[in-house]
């Protein structure tokens, strides 16, 4: 089985004839790999680029078996018993699936993970169990979903654009007034609040954000590629040349 030789070939690396570099790593060391690693397959499932999706996922694979073994090597648990862990997981937290109750809709669903892992941990609050190394924005709609489901949220998206622009006021009366601190917070107020509009209308601001972005440079590049053809430097265009291109890049 591929599964089983993967086992046995991170075991090596990590062995007395393994890999140097794989044998230095620890369990912080490799932080950053996974982050990458999970990026970079995030990339790939939005280009649709299937072959980039397979190689990602066995490179983010790698990164739990290696974790695993890490686990392994001081006695503590190995990857069967994370595979055992997430799979009885799984089972437990869909009873309409593999037990006898009967959920109709994702809301409801939702609703019985909620109450089932409240009755399983020993947090007072709702808010706990999202992690704190999440991107802000994620991390941001996690918390206010949560706060949505017990009722804590405004019932019409009307009034969060009111509140949007009661805070994109404070924060101009804070930069009129150079209030640096406030300014830095009155920006926070702000992306929190356009966090809860994207939880309004079912939109991930994180993934709202990263398609933004990816215009933003596809824009700026076919500026780039237009001055170059011209000869120019964009650092000797002026605005209004470099908006004219912009615009154009909005046309393609």
């Amino acid at each position: 089985m591929q599964f089983e030789r993967l086992i046995e070939v991170v075991a090596k690396l990590r062995g007395p004839d393994g890999c140097p570099w794989d044998k230095k790593q620890t369990r912080s060391s490799l932080k950053q790999y996974l982050i990458e690693e999970l990026y970079e397959l995030i990339d790939a499932i939005e280009k649709e680029d299937f072959e980039s999706i397979k190689e990602e996922l066995g490179d983010l694979l790698f990164q739990i078996v290696i974790q695993s073994q890490l686990a392994k090597e001081e006695g503590r648990f190995d990857i069967n018993d994370v595979i055992e862990g997430i799979t009885k997981k799984m089972i437990d937290r869909h009873p309409h699936v593999f037990g006898d109750k009967n959920f109709t809709s994702p809301e409801e669903v939702i609703d019985w993970w909620d109450k089932h892992k409240k009755e399983k941990q020993r947090s007072l609050s709702i808010m706990d169990g999202v992690p704190e190394s999440l991107p802000a924005l994620s991390r941001a709609s996690r918390l206010q979903k949560r706060a949505t489901r017990v009722g804590f949220d405004w019932e019409r998206i009307d009034d969060v654009f009111e509140k949007l622009k009661e805070e994109v006021e404070e924060l101009r009366e804070a930069i009129n007034k150079k209030r640096n601190e406030e300014i830095e917070e009155e920006i926070g107020d702000i992306l929190f609040v356009m966090v809860r509009i994207a939880n309004f209308v079912n939109v991930e601001p994180e993934i709202a954000l990263r398609k933004t972005i990816k215009k933003f440079l596809d824009r700026f590049r076919y500026i780039e590629q237009k001055a170059g053809s011209l000869n120019r430097r964009l650092e000797d265009m002026t605005l209004e040349e470099m908006d004219k291109l912009w615009n154009e890049a909005k046309g393609k």
